[in-house]
């Protein structure tokens, strides 16, 4: 039976350990988790099968199974990303806004760990290696709590993880698995603020909820995209359709990939029927609403074509499917205000003025002009892998990197100075 309290009281002795050790210890422990996870690649996959298999029998959709889905190409990806990782400048110990006081007393900000970080994520077994790389490189010990479907394969990696920090000196508990699925240990973990001082969800709506809603813990919240592109009627054709292209189905099943194209009524008649065609290679089914459909309906170039839902420009689809609508630029900005969750949104167009607009009055983690939406990434913006793409407003936006997962404290030096 899984113990909280245990794993609590390891991770915070371990980020003691963890808080004190030079970059380079740190780096040796990275590199270690890449060797190690080559090492190991078989056996990591052998499990990733059966929990590939059981989803299969569990009918889970293509997307889900692509997430869960671990390739040699995957775990030499991850490998590569624990080598970058470890060639990251670190953060902990850095100062920043020194100055001197009128009174002589010399202030700065210092950056430290948070100390024991809490990551509770669904069906993605490749956050097990970002969440631990960053956490290591960071100096924080981590618990993590995957999802049932891909539990054999959080396990191995966990025990590659495990392996590698032991060989080189370290804890393995620096690095721990709630590996019962009892459902009741995440209420309790949640609630574990003792020992843990912050929580990451990486998940669907519900998650984020119950963790909002139960934690008595800081919980930094992200990775849930209704993410959208406005084509303007200066935009070049071409590129837009390479961009949404892109954004829809270099991979459908992320939560930058975008769920609606809104399109300037003056380029919609030509635009429509362009992207349609590239579209329609991918198997794209479409959800347009008005005069969208009805030009898609004429001239859908192949596409499936579906009338959207009264929920569809409220879902993040994950899938092949793209919610279109016409409207002009003020009526775009209305619709992603209401109905973005504040992830990733993009702006096709050669009008500066208008993107300038779009960059003012589009609050999301990320904005983009004239690029795809799929940009909004650690590894992308050069952070290294992420821990998370924070949607919220404090703290951190966006991908949540290495300085991301330090807090600071102020250190004060003075010369026997006493207030007067």
């Amino acid at each position: 039976m899984t113990d909280l309290i245990v794993m609590g009281k390891a991770a915070k002795a371990a980020s003691r350990k963890l808080a004190t050790l030079t970059t380079d210890a740190k780096n040796a422990a990275l590199l270690a988790i890449a060797d190690e996870l080559e090492a190991q690649a078989g056996v990591v996959l052998a499990q990733n099968e059966l929990d590939i298999a059981d989803g299969r029998t569990q009918n889970l959709s293509d997307g889900l199974l692509d997430r869960l889905l671990l390739t040699e190409k995957r775990i030499a990806g991850l490998a590569a990303d624990a080598r970058n990782v470890a060639t990251l400048p670190d953060p902990v110990g850095s100062e920043f806004d020194a100055r001197l006081l009128p009174n002589g007393l010399r202030l700065s900000r210092r950056r430290i760990p948070f100390g024991v970080v809490g990551v509770i994520y669904e069906a993605r077994p490749n956050v097990t290696i970002d969440i631990a790389t960053l956490c290591l490189k960071t100096g924080n010990a981590s618990i993590l709590r995957g999802g049932k479907e891909t539990r054999r394969s959080n396990l191995a990696l966990v025990n590659v993880i495990q392996a590698a920090l032991e060989r080189v000196g370290l804890p393995g508990t620096a690095v721990q698995y709630i590996a019962d699925p009892d459902r009741q240990l995440v209420a309790d973990f949640l609630r574990l603020d003792q020992y843990v001082d912050v929580i990451i969800p990486r998940g669907g709506h519900n998650l984020h909820r119950l963790c909002k809603e139960t934690a008595t813990i800081p919980v930094i919240t992200g990775g849930i995209g209704i993410c959208h592109v406005f084509v303007d009627e200066s935009a070049d054709l071409g590129k837009a359709v390479d961009i949404v292209e892109n954004a829809k189905v270099q991979r459908p099943s992320v939560c930058n990939a975008l769920d609606t194209v809104l399109v300037h009524p003056a380029v919609a008649e030509a635009f429509l029927p362009q992207m349609a065609a590239r579209l329609a290679r991918h198997g794209v089914e479409l959800r347009p609403t008005g005069r969208a459909l009805e030009i898609l309906q004429a001239d859908g170039h192949g596409a499936a074509v579906i009338p959207a839902g009264p929920e569809d420009f409220d879902t993040e689809w994950m899938a092949l499917i793209l919610g279109v609508k016409i409207c002009e630029l003020d009526e775009a900005i209305d619709h992603i205000q209401t109905h973005s969750l504040d992830h990733s949104d993009s702006i096709v167009t050669n009008n500066w003025a208008n993107a300038t607009r779009f960059v003012n009055e589009v609050n999301s983690s990320a904005v983009f002009v004239n690029a795809s939406t799929r940009f909004n990434d650690g590894g992308q913006f050069g952070l290294g892998a992420e821990v998370a793409v924070s949607t919220q407003k404090l703290h951190a936006r966006g991908p949540m990197g290495l300085a991301e997962l330090t807090t600071y404290k102020w250190v004060c030096i003075g010369d026997g100075h006493v207030r007067p």
